[in-house]
């Protein structure tokens, strides 16, 4: 009996400050996964600086492919696809990747395939469960936090996003003024579990009647909290401000979760993206999801929550075998996000 032909994609991704190659088999064996961070680079500015972000993937991408394609012990002439982050991004970063997977993709007559960043998120679970339809994902990032509703395979719609800054930002300005090195998110889980909420901060738009999320504000009292203690000479505890803040954060996200599963139909919530790493968020989901007994809870894994190509991979496995595949023209899009639902 002739053994079934694997289909291989080589999958980019360089929408920020990570740059990733990784080979998929099948949409969900990781052959390989190959990352170059470059979060020592940009600590000492606290953030992502842009410039210097496209620079290194320019100096990365290449050893990266070479690594990547040893490690999986497959050749180009082996690939069935290319599939690349196209956005949403920093365009210097995305064109790096973009440039790179076009000039393989040329050179060895392979289909490319645009992959929007946040549904590569949202498929890295896809290497823990097969996703069941309908579905809703809350995606939490640095730049985003959104629910998406997924009627079926390869469709998307967004039925709220932050007005403002997205939970990841907030967690890196408040790291910040705290003192805390870049990324702030893993330390201040970390000192949350630690702390209290005794400050009380604010939980934005919890009775409006939408699914959008607002964190400028508590970003904003937390600031003023930390430096009108700081003028009059008082003290506060690092980790009960750490504690306030994240259940905050935590409330709002759980409760517009919860209010768009009960009011779409699905079978499974998938929590995806950066911050759905914080151990505050994951417990305090599975803790709520026990009121939905036919909903089940999908986690991206940990080492695949932040960006990396593997969940590229994944997702333009499924783009591709729903025909979307792109020319050489393709370019990148940073504000680039999925429709709204009607």
């Amino acid at each position: 009996m002739c053994e079934k032909k694997k289909n291989l994609i080589l999958a980019f991704e360089s929408s920020c400050d990570e740059t990733s190659v990784a080979i998929i088999e099948d949409g969900h064996k990781i052959l390989a996964n190959v990352t170059a961070t470059q979060i020592n680079s940009h600590r000492r500015f606290g953030g992502v600086v842009p410039e210097v972000a496209s620079r290194h993937h320019i100096e990365q991408i290449t050893d990266c492919i070479a690594t990547a394609l040893a490690q999986a012990d497959v050749t180009y002439e082996q690939l069935d696809a290319v599939a690349v982050t196209y956005g949403p991004g920093l365009v210097g970063s995305l064109l790096v990747g973009l440039t790179a997977a076009k000039a393989v993709a040329f050179a060895y007559d392979l289909p490319l395939i645009p992959v929007n960043h946040m549904a590569g998120h949202i498929y890295a679970t896809r290497f823990v469960s097969e996703i069941k339809f309908p579905a809703l994902a809350l995606l939490v990032s640095g730049g985003h936090t959104e629910l998406v509703y997924l009627p079926a395979p390869n469709e998307f719609k967004i039925i709220g996003e932050t007005r403002d800054d997205a939970a990841g930002e907030a967690y890196d300005k408040v790291g910040r003024v705290m003192g805390l090195a870049y990324p702030a998110g893993k330390e201040i889980d970390q000192l949350a579990k630690q702390g209290q909420d005794t400050f009380n901060f604010p939980r934005a738009m919890e009775k409006e009647d939408n699914y959008d999320f607002s964190f400028s504000g508590l970003k904003s009292a937390f600031i003023n909290t930390l430096h009108h203690a700081n003028q009059i000479g008082e003290e506060l505890s690092k980790v009960d401000l750490a504690a306030s803040f994240q259940q905050s954060v935590i409330d709002v996200l759980t409760l517009k979760t919860i209010k768009a599963l009960n009011n779409f139909e699905c079978q499974q919530l998938i929590l995806a993206g950066g911050v759905a790493a914080n151990s505050g968020l994951r417990a305090r989901i599975e803790e709520e999801l026990k009121a939905f007994p036919t909903v089940e809870l999908i986690k991206a894994p940990l080492k695949l929550c932040g960006d990396n190509a593997a969940m590229i991979g994944a997702a333009g496995y499924v783009a591709y075998q729903a025909g979307e595949v792109g020319d050489l023209s393709l370019n990148a899009n940073p504000s680039l996000e999925f429709d709204w639902i009607d």
